[in-house]
């Protein structure tokens, strides 16, 4: 009785163990993943910020649409 106890804590440990293991690999490549999109906002950021101070931005807000 003891012995199949001991059995089953030690299968839930094992099935645990995996688990949190799965679970770490998963938020790590999130992780890496948000640092990309991160970096990718950064550039963004950076390229509307120049087009804005080369006046492209102030032109294109102040025009009237086509169809009026």
């Amino acid at each position: 009785m003891i012995e199949e106890r001991l059995v089953n804590i030690e299968t839930k440990i094992s099935f645990q163990e995996d688990l949190i293991e799965e679970l770490n690999k998963v938020v790590y490549q999130q992780q890496q993943k948000l640092s990309q999109l991160e970096a990718v906002c950064k550039s963004l950021t950076r390229h509307i910020q120049s087009l804005a101070e080369a006046g492209g931005e102030s032109k294109a807000v102040t025009e009237m649409p086509p169809h009026y």
